[in-house]
Parts: C-alpha cells; sequence; structure tokens
C-alpha cells in the first residue's frame, strides 16, 4: 500500500510530509559494535578536531535505567568487554558505579567521567545520580556540558527529580535528547510519558524513534524519518537490523511523522514556511530543522527503548551525533578580572589561543588531589605553568589523565573542549585556571556553577576519641569534595554539626567514614541552642564571706539585672558604683564573674542573654577582699536572683517553603500545626512560596516530611529569625530535664550508685 495514500486519507495536510512513496520490501543488517564503534586511544584525542567531539551527560530521577543506558553506551562503544549489573549481582557491578556503597545501595552517589569512540566522534560522557540528595554532582555536570541525555522510565513517567533536572538544563542551556526507557516494563506506555513531557514539563517532545509493542511485546522501535523497524538482535543487541514496518503501525508512523512536522513548525521559522505553503518537506529539511532547534533548546527529539533489554541504545547515540552540539556550535563566555567585560572563548583546538579552564570536581585519589577540568580554550600541556585566577597561586600544570569511571588514562596535553583531570593541583571546586603567560589585563575567569544551599543537619559524633585525627581528616577532605557538605562545631554544645542536602546523604557520609577511614560515627538530631533571659527587673544583693582560719575572702554587692529589648543581645555590664565603695580592679572581678554565670543558665543550663547587669555599690575589707571574692558577688547574683525572673527562650527560623500551586493547603496546614505563623503565600507558573516563621525544635525532619507529602517536588530554606519563649510545657520539660542530668553527673563525680 502507498504511504502518500495512506497520509492524504488520514489528514487534511499531510500529503507532502512523507518523502517515500511505497513500501519497499527489505531486510539489512548492521553490526554495530564492529562497524560502528573503535577502540577509544587516549593519544589520538589532541588529533580529534572539535566538530567530533561531543560533550554529554546522562541525567534522570533515580531508578530510571540512567546507569544502565550508560553501561550500554560503553559497551556498544567499545570501551567494556561485557555489560554488567548495576547493583552487582554479577560480583562486577556497572562501571561507572565504582563505589562499593554504590553497588550495594544499587543507586548512584557520585558522577563519573569516561570517554569513547560512536560512528567517528569522540563522546566525553559523565554519568549522574539521579537522587535530589545528591543533586550537585548533577549541577557541576551540566555546568562543563555542551548536551544531555534525559532518561524517563516509560512506567512512571515524568518524575519529581525530572523537574529538578530540567530546571538545572535550563541554568546552563543544555540542550538535550530524551529517551524513554524501560519499555519492557508493567504499565510501560511511551505515548502518556510524552504527553506528559509536553502538558507538565512544557515541553515541545516529538517522536524519533516510537515502539513497536510494550511491557512483554515490546519488540524494536520505528525510525520515523526513515519509515522503517529498527530490532536489536544478538546476544547483547548488537546486531542492529532494520526491517520494512508492520502493517499495523503505518498509521501510526503517519501521525508521528505530522507531529514531528508541527513541532517543529512552531519553533522554527524555515520549516514553519514550508509548511504553510504546504512545500515538500525532505528527511533533510527536518534534520536540519531538529538541529536548530534542539542547540535553541526549544524542540526536544524522543528515543524510545530498553536499555535493560539491549534495545534502542544504538539510534539514541546516533541522535547525539547527529542533534546535540559539538563544542563550537554552543557559545562560552569568561569575564575579564579588569575590566568586567564577557569575553567568547574559543574553542579552535590549538595553541593560538592563551589557555583556560574551569576545576568543575574535586575528588581524593591515591596519588593526591583529583581535579576535573573542562578546557575551554587554548591548551595545558603537562609541565606548562598555568595560574589559579581566585588565588593568583602560579603552578606547574601536573599530571594530566583522562578518567574511565575510575580508572586513569595519561595524557600529554588538554585542548578546548577537553574534559580531563589534573593529578596534584591544588584549588576549589569552580576555579578557573588560565596560562601563566596570560597578560594581566588579558586574565579571565569562568562563571562557576550553582551551589544549592543545605536543607537538613544532623549532629555527628566519634565513637572512640583515638580516631579524632582520622575523624578530622574525613570530615575535610568531604567539605572540600562537595560544596553542598558542611561542617561546623558548636562550641556551645560542644557537637559537630554536618548539613547537607538530606538524610540519605548525611548518611551516605556517615557509612563513608566508617568504611574509608575505619572511624566508628554516631549521627543524631543537633541539640537546639535555647537561651534563657530575664521576664522582669529583678534586685540583686550578695555577700560572698568565707572564713577558714587564716586570710578571708570577702566581697559585697547589689545592683540590678533587667531585660533587654532585644532578647538576642549580648549581656550588658553597667558600672553605676559611686563614691569610690567598690574599686575599679573589683568591679572587673564583678563583669568577670557574671560572664562566667551567663554560659550557664540556672533554669536549662543554657546560654543568658538579653539582660543588662547594672552594679550600683557594694563593700571591700581591706584584708579579705579579693579578685576572686568579687567574683563570685558577680556569679551568684546571676545564679540565685536571675532565676527568679527566668524564662527560656527558643531559636525561631524564618522558613520559604515552595511546591506546587494546588499543595498550598497542605503546606500552610503543616506549618500551622507545628506551631508555625504564617507571613505569605505567592503563587507563580505553578508553584507557591510560603513564607512563614516557625520554632527550629519542631523543623527538624520537616525536609523528609516534605518530599514524601509533595512526591518530592517541595523544597524549603530557614534562616535564624529571633529568640522567642518556649511553651510554658516545653519550659517545665527543658527545666526538669537538666535537673536530671545535672544530678547524674553530680551522682557521677561523687561516685554515688555507681
Amino acid at each position: 500500500m502507498m504511504l502518500r495514500s495512506l497520509v492524504q486519507r488520514s489528514s487534511k495536510r499531510p500529503c507532502y510530509l512523507l518523502t517515500r512513496s511505497t513500501r519497499q520490501s527489505h531486510s539489512i543488517r548492521c553490526l554495530s559494535q564492529t562497524a560502528a564503534s573503535q577502540v577509544f586511544n587516549p593519544d589520538d584525542m589532541a588529533k580529534t578536531k572539535v566538530e567530533n567531539i561531543r560533550n554529554i551527560g546522562v541525567s534522570a530521577h533515580i531508578d530510571s535505567g540512567k546507569t544502565t543506558v550508560s553501561e550500554r553506551i560503553l559497551f556498544y562503544g567499545g570501551r567494556i568487554d561485557a555489560i554488567h549489573d548495576v547493583k552487582g549481582k554479577d560480583g562486577v557491578g556497572a562501571k561507572m558505579d565504582s563505589m562499593e556503597l554504590e553497588k550495594q545501595r544499587g543507586i548512584t552517589i557520585k558522577s563519573a567521567a569516561t570517554s569513547l569512540i560512536w560512528k567517528g566522534n569522540q563522546l566525553n560522557l559523565i554519568d549522574t545520580p539521579g537522587h535530589i540528595d545528591f543533586t550537585v554532582e548533577v549541577e557541576r555536570a551540566l555546568r562543563v556540558l555542551d548536551g544531555a541525555i534525559l532518561v524517563l522510565c516509560a512506567s512512571s513517567g515524568v518524575q519529581t527529580q525530572t523537574y529538578t533536572v530540567l530546571r538545572q538544563m535550563k541554568r546552563y542551556n543544555v540542550p538535550f535528547i530524551t529517551f524513554i526507557n524501560k519499555m519492557d516494563r508493567y504499565a510501560a506506555n511511551a505515548d502518556r510519558t510524552i504527553q506528559q513531557m509536553r502538558d507538565d514539563m512544557g515541553l515541545n517532545a516529538a517522536f524519533l524513534y516510537f515502539p513497536i509493542g510494550a511491557e512483554r511485546t515490546f519488540e524494536g522501535i520505528v525510525d520515523v524519518l526513515g519509515e522503517r523497524s529498527v530490532y536489536f538482535e544478538g546476544a547483547n543487541g548488537e546486531d542492529v537490523v532494520y526491517k520494512d514496518i508492520p502493517t499495523s503501525l503505518e498509521g501510526e508512523l503517519i501521525t508521528k511523522r505530522l507531529e514531528l512536522v508541527e513541532s517543529l513548525s512552531n519553533v522554527d521559522d524555515e520549516i514553519g514556511e514550508m509548511y504553510l505553503m504546504e512545500e515538500n518537506i525532505s528527511n533533510s529539511d527536518i534534520k536540519s530543522a531538529i538541529k536548530r532547534t534542539v542547540l535553541t533548546q526549544n524542540f526536544t527529539p524522543v528515543v524510545a527503548g530498553s536499555a535493560l533489554k539491549n534495545k534502542g541504545v544504538q539510534t539514541l547515540l546516533d541522535c547525539v551525533n547527529t542533534y546535540l552540539p559539538n563544542p563550537s556550535e554552543v557559545d562560552n563566555y569568561a569575564i575579564n578580572a579588569v575590566t568586567e567585560e564577557k569575553v567568547l572563548m574559543s574553542s579552535e583546538r590549538s595553541l593560538a589561543n592563551p589557555a583556560v579552564g574551569l576545576a568543575f570536581k574535586l575528588e581524593e585519589s591515591p596519588y593526591g588531589q583529583l581535579t576535573y577540568i573542562r578546557m575551554y580554550q587554548g591548551c595545558f600541556k603537562r609541565g606548562s605553568n598555568m595560574i589559579n585566577t581566585r588565588t593568583g597561586e602560579k603552578q606547574r600544570v601536573p599530571r594530566l589523565v583522562l578518567m574511565h569511571s575510575n580508572e586513569t588514562e595519561n595524557v600529554t596535553a588538554a585542548y578546548s573542549g577537553d574534559i580531563v583531570a589534573m593529578i596534584g593541583a591544588t584549588c576549589a571546586s569552580g576555579d578557573t585556571f588560565v596560562d601563566a603567560k596570560t597578560p594581566k589585563n588579558d586574565i579571565v575567569s569562568l562563571e562557576s556553577m550553582f551551589i544549592p544551599d543545605p536543607v537538613i543537619s544532623m549532629a555527628i559524633k566519634n565513637i572512640h576519641h583515638k580516631d579524632d585525627d582520622k575523624f578530622s581528616k574525613a570530615l575535610a577532605r568531604f567539605v572540600k569534595e562537595d560544596p553542598t557538605f558542611r561542617s561546623i562545631f558548636n562550641p556551645e554544645n560542644k557537637e559537630i554539626v554536618i548539613s547537607g542536602m538530606g538524610e540519605l546523604q548525611l548518611d551516605i557520609y556517615a557509612e563513608r567514614i566508617r568504611r574509608e577511614y575505619d572511624c566508628e560515627v554516631k549521627l543524631g538530631e543537633p541539640t537546639v541552642n535555647y537561651r534563657e533571659t530575664l521576664s522582669d527587673a529583678v534586685d540583686f544583693s550578695v555577700t560572698y564571706k568565707r572564713q577558714s582560719g587564716g586570710r578571708g575572702q570577702f566581697g559585697e554587692g547589689y545592683g540590678e539585672i533587667e531585660p533587654l529589648e532585644d532578647a538576642n543581645a549580648e549581656v550588658e555590664f553597667v558600672n553605676a558604683v559611686t563614691g569610690g565603695m567598690i574599686t575599679s580592679n573589683f568591679i572587673k572581678s564583678v563583669e568577670k564573674g557574671v560572664r562566667e554565670a551567663t554560659k550557664e543558665g540556672a533554669l536549662t543550663g543554657h546560654k543568658i542573654s538579653g539582660i543588662r547587669f547594672i552594679l550600683r555599690g557594694g563593700r571591700t575589707h581591706n584584708v579579705d577582699s579579693s579578685d576572686w571574692a568579687f567574683s563570685r558577688v558577680g556569679y551568684y547574683a546571676i545564679k540565685e536572683h536571675f532565676v527568679n525572673k527566668a524564662t527560656v527562650l527558643e531559636p525561631w527560623m524564618e522558613v520559604e517553603v515552595t511546591a506546587p500551586k494546588d499543595l498550598s493547603g497542605d503546606v500552610i496546614q503543616s506549618i500551622n500545626e507545628r506551631g508555625g505563623k504564617m507571613k505569605d503565600l505567592d503563587i507563580q507558573e505553578g508553584l507557591c512560596h510560603v513564607t512563614a516563621s516557625a520554632p527550629l525544635q519542631v523543623m527538624f525532619g520537616y525536609s523528609s516530611y516534605l518530599r514524601k507529602h509533595t512526591s518530592g517536588m517541595g523544597s524549603f530554606t530557614m534562616e535564624f529569625s529571633q529568640n522567642k519563649p518556649v511553651e510554658l510545657h516545653m519550659q517545665d520539660q527543658l527545666i526538669a530535664t537538666y535537673r536530671e542530668s545535672k544530678a547524674y553527673k553530680n551522682q557521677q563525680a561523687s561516685g554515688i550508685g555507681v
């Protein structure tokens, strides 16, 4: 049957959309493993032309099959000899998940890089994590990539982290191709998934390859432009076989091709004009339009398949070669350090321009710091000199290597467009390196990546003090490697608090400390920094007198303690003594005692703030008065009189929550249930932005709660606002807990009951 007549019967317009007029019986077999790939040789990298380079990443929501896709890409590209299970069930595990924790948990924890050859092009590939807790790995990968593959699950469709990845791609203007994976899975539906891309994500998407069947009946894919079916045969799908499309799918082919042309006509002037004028639109016209609109992020090509069943990955790679940009097709800018003007980087792979590279990721290696760097201009050769533009430090270019997951392959030089690693460079993540010969007025810096603020904090401590050095080294290393991981020492509570993007991330770091440093650690909720203050002014009169046979101790003082308007303010000491009743040196001693006492309040043991201590007078003794005696006057004035009007304060946080607008009511309710107070609600672009204040104590665990109740689409930030009085029942509970703790410590000290 003629396809042209089929088109004419199915639509009013599309008779000019198809180029083939008849179905021709044919079956073509292509051995992709031998014909399409060649052995990658790092020594050939310097000879690679810029138009033959693709810097791409693979990103997805967790459990969409992203690492499985990467494993097939490596296999079909000839970089690995066998395909291994992602969860390491075969004892090996996926190549790009080199950490033992990744294999055990079946998730990607850190990004991994490699390079391969596909049909003459060098693909520099970065596989990124899918869990939101490790989102910084996606951020810094997308910052240096020219294109990406967005993997979706055909069964689950568009998921929560998919939206996050889309925002990240838009932030760095990264064009991408979508691979609808897991067509063999139960409830797989490619049409439903692509419609979600259009409706929920706002993408202008159309199939280039749509599936033949689904779930157990998934057999292969249909090439919309080639008007043929594609099958993947052999033990691992190595044999790509082209056949006529099944007669039952001819109508769907016509529909999908029409959708493709209409999608392009909406965003591409050339195709749009040809479509309106009803001119013949050739495959060449369509391919050129796809390339143009992909580069401007106005169109998303879609390929269906199943990486696990070894179907569709080779066609995906063909699309990467055809439609994703090479480095010369992307404009990258740096900022001149003197004039602050934007400077366009040259993609020419030569020594003609000063070398410029961005350090985007750090790792510890057995040979020193491993610094991943993307070259944006010129060339760095091993042994030449470079300057860190942030610090001004001059360094020699150390050993240069290409990464193959956790393996290294030596190279002598890195040119514009290359992604390599340096072993032994001194820098921080986001630093720019330039050629040391660059004139001072021409030195530039590249924009760093976006680093989200931590959303969760936990207390961490090492169990055995003998491991203190290992514990400190581990924390220092992870803080340097991961910009979203923070570690601070709270001197008030004498505990270390770590912060990050989620409980999983902090749990992973705790586990890595145990495994990699043989240091046992414990995680828990951080201690809240309560405060004590006065609710009303109190008078005090203290006489400190001790006599033990020899010289005694005597000091006397009186005055008042009053609350400040700002309960968060530091303690003020006012010398209101007149007539020389107390000498200046003893007045300083009183202040010293006050400062000592306010470090630990009498009610709950927390620091005292927001009070003014006014010393008005007192008495001295010519023999027995001493600095110590008058320091006790200040100390007991706080301990014995402050408690009469004391109240406990708790930290309140300014909270900003972002979630889908239809969940605004649930978000507000969750804040109210925690005793928080609503301040503002703003709805923009389908999202609600809730501003509120709430006690810190009730916000522990809110990150997990919000993710669960918004299907991972909600996020929040908070920062300290002010201290406010706690509820009376909470104050009584804090006082009781403190007294029990103090009684236990006194027992321990005296040996009673031990």
